[in-house]
Parts: C-alpha cells; sequence; structure tokens
C-alpha cells in the first residue's frame, strides 16, 4: 500500500529543497505518493508556473495563502490552515524543510494529529536564539520523528539533545542536489538570455553581494560598516548587489549610498542569480544556504554573520566567517581577491543524490 506524504514549503529556498525530493519521490510511485503544501508564508510574484517549471517540480496541490503578520500570528494562521489540510487526507508523514515558520507551525500542528513528522536539514545551530530560525529549528526537532543532516555536526548536535540515533541520518544536503541539477540545466539553456549575462560582459572579473537579515540591515551602525566595506572592496573588484526591498528601504532611511562600481540590482530569479555568482570572485552574503552552495561550488564566501549554524562550510569549505566588522571584510576581501583565497572542498555526501537517500529512509522508517 503507498504511503502518503506532506511535503511542506513556504519560501522559494524550501522548494529548492523540496524539488530534488519530489523528483527522487516519482521514481518511487510505486511506493509513495505526494501532496506539496505551499503555506503562502512568503509571497513572491517570481513563483509562478516557470519558477516550478525551473525546478522540474508539480504546482502545489494546496495553497494556504498565510502570509504576512507578526511571527505569532503567521504561525498561528499556518497551524490552522495546516490543520484543516490534514484533517482532509490524513498523510502517513509529514515532511518539514529547513528552519521558516512554516516548518515549526507544520510540524506542531501534524504531532498534535499523530502523525509523523521527518524533518530535512535538522541538527542545525547557531547557538544564538535571537534568531527566529533557531527557534524554529529548536522546536521542530525537540518533536520531530525522523532527522535528515547534512553535516556531521547535526548528527552530534541531535544525538547530544538527546535524539535516539537510529532516527538520526547523515544524507548529505538535497540544496546541493538541486544547486547541480540546476546548474546542469543552466549550461543546456544557451538560447536564454539571464540579465547576469548582460553584466558579466561588462564587468568579466566581479564580485557578488546579498544582504538581507534584520541584524545586518535593520541596525543603522551594522548597515553602514557593511556600505563601508563594499565601497572600499569595490576600488579592487566590482560588485554586483541584487537588492533585496528590505535592504533598499533601510539604505534610503538612513541615508546611505553605494559607489559606482558597487552595481545594484532588482532580485533576480534562481536561474538568473546562479548564473551570476557561480562565476563569482567572491562572493559577500548574509545568507545561510548560499554559504553552502558556494561551497559545494568551491566559491570563495565571505559571512557577514557573527555565528553560522553550517560550521561545515567553515571547517572543509570556502566560506569564512567575517561579522560586520568593517576591517576584517574588507582585508579578507582584499585577500581573495589578490590570489590567496582560502581553499576549501566538498563535504562529505554533497554529491547530488541526498534526496535519493532521503526517500530510501523513508521506505524503511514507514
Amino acid at each position: 500500500m503507498k504511503k502518503l506524504l506532506y511535503l511542506v514549503a513556504g519560501a522559494r529556498p524550501n522548494f529548492m529543497k523540496i524539488a530534488p525530493i519530489i523528483r527522487a519521490l516519482q521514481k518511487h510511485a510505486e511506493h509513495f505518493e505526494f501532496k506539496l503544501i505551499h503555506t503562502g508564508q512568503h509571497y513572491d510574484r517570481e513563483m509562478s508556473d516557470v519558477f516550478f517549471e525551473e525546478l522540474g517540480i508539480p504546482q502545489p496541490d494546496y495553497r494556504l495563502e498565510c502570509g504576512g503578520g507578526s511571527h505569532a500570528e503567521q504561525t498561528a494562521k499556518i497551524m490552522v490552515a495546516f490543520e484543516t489540510v490534514c484533517k482532509q487526507m490524513k498523510p502517513d508523514c509529514v515532511l518539514v524543510v529547513g528552519d521558516v515558520n512554516s516548518t515549526l507551525a507544520c510540524s506542531i500542528t501534524a504531532k498534535k494529529l499523530h502523525i509523523p513528522v521527518a524533518h530535512v536539514e535538522a541538527g542545525l545551530r547557531s547557538g544564538d536564539r535571537s534568531m527566529p530560525e533557531e527557534i524554529n529549528r529548536l522546536v521542530t526537532d525537540s518533536i520531530s520523528d525522523w532527522f535528515f543532516c547534512t553535516e556531521p555536526v547535526g548528527v552530534d548536535n541531535l544525538i547530544h539533545e538527546g535524539k535516539p540515533n537510529n532516527s538520526i541520518f547523515h544524507v548529505g544536503h538535497v540544496m546541493v542536489d538541486n544547486l547541480l541539477f540546476q546548474r546542469e540545466r543552466l549550461s543546456s539553456q544557451t538560447e536564454i538570455t539571464f540579465h547576469s549575462t548582460a553584466l558579466k560582459k561588462q564587468y568579466p572579473r566581479y564580485g557578488v553581494i546579498t544582504l538581507h537579515r534584520p541584524s545586518s540591515v535593520d541596525d543603522s551602525q551594522a548597515l553602514q560598516a557593511i556600505t563601508c566595506a563594499f565601497n572600499k572592496i569595490s576600488k579592487s573588484l566590482p560588485l554586483i548587489f541584487p537588492v533585496h526591498p528590505r535592504t533598499r528601504a533601510n539604505l534610503d532611511r538612513f541615508g546611505l549610498t553605494m559607489d559606482e562600481q558597487v552595481v545594484m540590482t532588482g532580485p533576480l530569479s534562481y536561474m538568473d542569480f546562479l548564473n551570476l555568482w557561480k562565476d563569482a570572485v567572491v562572493v559577500l552574503t548574509d545568507s545561510g544556504g548560499l554559504q553552502e552552495e558556494t561551497t559545494a561550488l568551491g566559491v570563495p564566501c565571505l559571512t557577514l554573520r557573527d555565528n553560522t549554524e553550517r560550521p561545515i562550510t567553515i571547517e572543509q569549505g570556502t566560506n569564512i566567517l567575517v561579522g560586520r566588522d568593517e576591517v576584517r571584510i574588507v582585508r579578507e576581501a582584499e585577500a581573495i581577491i589578490t590570489g590567496r583565497a582560502k581553499v576549501g572542498r566538498c563535504p562529505q555526501l554533497w554529491d547530488g543524490h541526498s534526496a535519493e537517500r532521503i526517500v530510501e529512509q523513508l521506505r524503511e522508517v514507514l
């Protein structure tokens, strides 16, 4: 008898993590059926038919439309809406990914309905409980039944927290599965003209910036230090900066400006952005996922945060944690620009087959 899985996503990065799992499940149609749940936590105009075609996955089966509001309001709306969906057709397992509010809300709802929960990207810890994502990780892992980890430290964290060894699986990273899949697609889509293609012709050697976290952009002093660092680096290397709406609004609010060699653009689609950063000299970011993606492709990365829940990118990969210290950001960037970049390697099991390992484990536990 087939097992029914509910796959939960709340934001674009979640779909990128779920896409490889869907492709793996489709290869095991005799064992599984699935429903894709889009909670609507983040509304994104780019999430159109083309987005799902890019990922090679079907449109969501349910759209809960639970965007907006405070963390509490959003979590509550998702829980109420998801409960209704679970009662319509009780699944054998709810699979959640990452650390967004949807991950937390749907995990709690499922457990209260006595539905097992599988958490993909489990066990990651930054140690910073001021981050909403850290709370979401801790609570989700406290009630999940099965844990799929991207790196050994995730396994160690879960064991330290008392989770049973036989429910923890080091499977690698589905985000890397998707990255390799999309890179292959990108190489075959030579007829598509991306906005980034024109930028790369104009700037043959360049760096890339992403910046969006409240701790980076909501604090005027932090954002000023980061802005000054970017302006100094751009004297040696042009920096291309697809600007998040929140960041752009705060640059205007604080009266901060970028030099001409910091090329500010609007947000880019996934494939357009991949086409840009994969060939960058350096990536400067406060993103979580981009730390891992740059490590997977061997691109030097400077993370503008004081901590990371992804230590393997520092211990083995190309990532360096530089905080928001202007002097250190510039120093490390200049080292990379002048050919003294840190040499990293791709971690174990980041091989494009993580989703297949997850599906095999689900077959066993279900």
